[in-house]
């Protein structure tokens, strides 16, 4: 990761770490860089949040200051954006948010013209500019400043190519619908009604303030309420920018991203179209997810974690369906990045096809418990390298046998190692991870558990 960018773009409290003068520099580079040999196109979106109109201004000052044509697509999705930028001839796409974050925060992704993540060459020239290591770039003049175009008609063809990618109709159907106050606001429910589903939409009054307030993927209590009480099929939840979707069964319970995993490759799998019999997931996924991909004879691979590493391990083996447990799942035939509308019309393709519940379709997956403690530590390297933490993981390991895992990993950002077990109860999870806690303590290697 370098001084701004993480794995998930430029993010940060608006005006403190992310301000509209990093806003309109990024616009300026990028204008010049992917401008130097023709005119340059850039497509914008952004969610709902307040501080998101103040960046997609600068953005756009910046970008036609240096001769780019910035096409607005207003508050829309981050895979609207994708899909725009890949289909329709442009130099590269720019979302404006900060996902699942709270109101304050906010991001800029940066997509390139495939509509995948931009090439880390290109993040650091950003980066190097923002600390002016690049000379000053020149403004454009008269006829090669850049201007701006209302751009809704894209964001109503994404709509369109959605809608034209269900296999079937959704009438007789009850679906409630959990839109993060966030860009789904107005999508999903379009979506849903158009291909005859009766809704049920909750947090759909966004009001700069309130995005991902007690509601959407990470706070999914409530649609768990809104299915039980209203007796529906089932419930989707996106988070703020609807590049992750988690759904709810028909008795309520949660589907995570391991569980759609689960569901739509063994569905592909049936259908001999899942390819290489292979689903891309990462090590944080859960320990039953891979005990019943077993079983159902599906191999799959293990990336590190970010849906980043999961797109690139799905390009470099030529595999289609890959995702996280968090949601962000990764459908290569039809897009290039986490769609989370895409992913509610695929899982009610697996239900309508099957004709049968959510909840059966997901049955076949024991969920184990898990403990993650982060451990704060005087030196990452050394406390991993230590003969005696090194044996007590191995122990853990020996015990657990195949009726559980122990994955230890550092952060990438902080002096922490992040130490997990999943088996069969909740209490042996905690006895494990104890166990690799007091290696490290009895060693003067711990500062802190959190």
């Amino acid at each position: 990761m370098g001084k701004y960018f993480g794995t998930d773009g430029f993010r940060g409290e608006a005006n403190m770490d992310l301000t509209v003068d990093h806003a309109f520099k990024i616009g300026r580079f990028l204008g010049w860089h992917f401008g130097q040999f023709r005119p340059c196109r850039v497509v914008i979106g952004k969610d709902t949040r307040r501080s998101s109109y103040m960046l997609e201004d600068a953005l756009s000052a910046g970008l036609t200051a240096s001769g780019a044509d910035v096409y607005l697509l207003h508050v829309t999705t981050t895979p609207s954006v994708s899909y725009i930028a890949r289909t329709g001839n442009f130099d590269c796409g720019i979302m404006i948010s900060a996902s699942h974050n709270p109101y304050y925060d906010n991001g800029i992704k940066l997509i390139n013209m495939n509509g995948e993540k931009m090439e880390d060459e290109v993040i650091d020239l950003v980066e190097q500019y923002l600390d002016g290591h690049i000379e000053e770039v020149p403004y454009a003049k008269r006829e090669r400043i850049g201007r701006t175009v209302d751009y809704d008609g894209g964001r109503n063809r994404y709509i369109g190519y959605l809608i034209a990618l269900a296999q079937h109709s959704y009438r007789g159907m009850k679906v409630g619908l959990d839109c993060a106050n966030g860009s789904t606001w107005m999508i999903a429910k379009n979506v849903f009604e158009t291909l005859g589903a009766e809704t049920y939409v909750i947090a759909n009054r966004p009001n700069g303030l309130n995005i991902n307030e007690r509601c959407g993927s990470t706070h999914i209590e409530r649609l768990q309420e809104i299915v039980r009480e209203n007796h529906l099929d089932v419930g989707f939840a996106f988070d703020g920018d609807a590049d992750r979707c988690l759904a709810v069964d028909e008795k309520g319970n949660v589907v995570d991203g391991d569980l759609i995993l689960y569901i739509y490759g063994s569905y592909m799998k049936e259908r001999e179209k899942l390819t290489n019999n292979t689903i891309v997931a990462t090590v944080m996924s859960n320990f039953g997810f891979f005990k019943a991909l077993d079983k159902a004879g599906i191999q799959y691979i293990k990336a590190p974690v970010g849906d980043k590493n999961v797109h690139d391990a799905m390009r470099n083996g030529g595999y289609i369906l890959g995702g996280e447990q968090s949601g962000h799942i990764i459908f290569s035939k039809y897009a290039s990045t986490g769609d989370g509308v895409l992913t509610a019309i695929k899982v009610m393709q697996v239900m309508l096809d099957k004709k049968m519940p959510l909840s059966k379709l997901a049955e076949p997956v024991a969920i184990y418990p898990q403990v993650l403690k982060n451990a704060r530590v005087t030196d990452r390297d050394l406390a991993l390298e230590d003969e005696d933490v090194r044996s007590a993981m191995q122990a853990v390991e020996e015990e657990l046998g195949d009726t559980g895992r122990l994955l230890v990993r550092k952060s990438g950002t902080e002096p922490l190692l992040r130490i997990m077990v999943e088996a069969p109860t909740h209490d042996a999870c905690e006895e494990q991870v104890n166990r690799v806690i007091e290696a490290l303590k009895a060693k003067e290697l711990l500062l802190g558990v959190k």
